[in-house]
This record gives C-alpha cells, structure tokens and sequence, in this order.
C-alpha cells in the first residue's frame, strides 16, 4: 500500500490540575494505522471511545488539557514526508486546508451564523488560490454547481439553510482546495436518513473525482458499510482491530466488532439484539491488560494481566485479542 498517511505509536492524553490531584485521561493510547492514497479509512467505535480525540491529534489541534504523550503522525504529501509534530506553526497553518481539511460533526461549527456564507470561502481558501476575488468566487461557484449546489446560496445566511444543506455546503468548502486528506468527523450526525444517503454519496463521488484519502469518523456501522474501505475499531482509546471493511462485516474477529456488528437490523429480522454487558470504562483509571476484559464474553486469566499486541492475523487484517491470536507478546 503507497502511504499517505502514517501513525506511529501515538498517545496523547488529557491532562489537568484539580483540586490538588492531577488528573490523566488516556484518550489515545499508543494507536499505530496507516492510511493509504486514494483510500477511505474509517474509524468506528461507541461514544467516549477516543476517535474524535484521534482526529485531533491527527490533524495537529492540539489544545491544552490535550497534549501529545510520545509517538508520531507522519505525512506524505506536500511535495515530501513530514511529522506533525517537528513542524513549526507556521508549517502546519501553510498545510492545513491546501493539504489537509476537516469536515467538522456540525455545520454550525465551520459557518459563521452572523456571516454570509461566502465569507466562509473567503475566509478558509482565498490565501491559498492566489488569484483575484472575481476569479475566485467563479471558481467556488462552479465547485458549487459539480457538487450540485447552487451558487446564490452563498450569499445567504447559515440559518437560512436546512441542516443537510449546510453540510453539503462545509463539504464543498473542505474540497474547494482538492486537499490529498480529508479527515470527516461524524458529517453524517444528526441528519435523516435520505439527506444522510445524499451526503455519502457527495464524499464518495468527491473522493473519485480528487482521488483524496479520507478519515471517516462515525459510530454508525452502517454508514461505514457504505463508505468505508477499511476500517479501524477503536475501543477505550485503543486500536483492537482493522481489516477491509467487506472482511470485517463478513467475519469479525475481536469480541468487540462482533457486538458492533451484530448489533446492526437487518431486513425481515425482527429478533432482538443482545446488548453489551457493563459501560465503558474510565480512561482516567483504565482496567489492566486488555481494556474490554471486564465486558469480554470470552475473557481469559491473561487478558486482566497483559495488554494484547497487535497482531497481523491476515496480510491486510490485524487485531489485538488474546481469544483470538493467543499470548504471542
């Protein structure tokens, strides 16, 4: 696989003073995946699991009480490869939106409500183009008409615009640039289901048309069956398991992904699902060994004892469960 995006043994984790008692919650801890060209790579996992604390680190929005712990993100583009972390502000705010662009889980976080929505592009992308502002806005508006928008819509308010309208319209300002990654964080939230179909088929179509590597964040399992190449389970801020997304729905190995994929309806199958024992546990005072233990159906001695690596099952499948490879530690 020709990388594009890589990390290496990140950790980072949210640390504060209170109280007289420090705190520290493992959000991110020690997560290793590599993120092809071309590719969307999706990243699933319930609510407090660390993935939108994964993109941020990723993506170099880093604000205290977050804080990079050891490990690095490395990217291949840009006309060469460099960390995330051993570059100077500067650097980051050349790459972000030319190079790298986030698509945020609600609209209403990128457009400003008391603006018009050019001011948005004009804001984010017209460093970057280097033209003049007539040229400019003729290029927005025909990036508009390709993702089947209407151009005078910039001239109106975000309040103006349906919730499924204003995501089409944070997605066309993500890709105004044609960067080669974009990280999408739960652009699908809170949408109903037709306008949710809309929205995956513009980023698929998107991704075709630029060939740009996407970072997919959601819990929906559904969602990532139909954009997702690959896919990464994180649980209680650690990767568990990765493989092909059609591989992982198929045969699912860790204990996990097999609850997150049982769990999904299916057509003319009216039983009920079983639900997942126990909560989550606290990052803050994470359990020992593998992180799922307390919740495992199929819990062993060692997995109390001993943190499960890593281990490639498969050429294109790697998952991290004692049930599943043994103690190969």
């Amino acid at each position: 696989m020709d990388a594009l995006v890589e990390v290496q043994n990140l950790k980072a984790y949210y640390r504060a003073f209170l109280y007289g008692v420090d705190r520290e919650v493992r959000a991110v801890d020690d997560i290793t995946l590599t993120i092809g060209r071309g590719e969307i790579y999706g990243v699933a996992g319930e609510s407090s699991s660390g993935k939108t604390t994964l993109i941020k680190t990723i993506a170099g929005a880093i604000r205290p009480p977050l804080k990079v712990v050891s490990g690095k993100v490395i990217f291949h583009f840009a006309g060469g490869t460099q960390d995330m972390y051993a570059m100077t502000p500067d650097e980051r705010m050349a790459l972000r939106w030319l190079h790298l662009s986030y698509i945020m889980q609600a609209s209403m976080n990128v457009l400003n409500p008391v603006r018009r929505i050019h001011h948005s592009f004009t804001d984010f992308a017209f460093r970057h183009m280097k033209v003049g502002k007539n040229e400019f806005f003729a290029k927005v508006g025909s990036h508009l008409e390709r993702l089947k928008l209407d151009p005078h819509l910039l001239e109106a308010y975000p309040h103006e615009l349906s919730g499924g309208m204003r995501q089409r319209m944070t997605i066309a300002l993500a890709t105004i640039l044609t960067p080669e990654f974009i990280i999408a964080d739960e652009p699908t939230t809170a949408l109903d289901v037709i306008v949710q179909r809309d929205v995956l088929s513009m980023i698929r179509e998107i991704q075709r048309e630029i060939g740009s590597s996407f970072l997919f964040v959601t819990h929906d399992m559904g969602v990532h069956a139909t954009v997702s190449d690959r896919i990464g389970i994180v649980y209680a801020g650690r990767l568990v398991e990765e493989a092909p997304t059609r591989k992982l729905f198929a045969l699912p190995l860790h204990p996990y992904t097999q609850h997150l994929v049982g769990s999904l309806p299916r057509i003319g199958d009216a039983k009920a699902r079983p639900s997942l024992e126990g909560r989550p546990p606290n990052l803050a005072m994470p359990p020992e060994g593998c992180r799922f233990h307390p919740r495992c159906p199929k819990r062993m001695e060692i997995c109390s004892q001993k943190v499960p690596p890593m281990i490639t099952v498969e050429p294109d499948r790697r998952v991290a469960c004692f049930a599943v490879t043994g103690d190969q530690a």
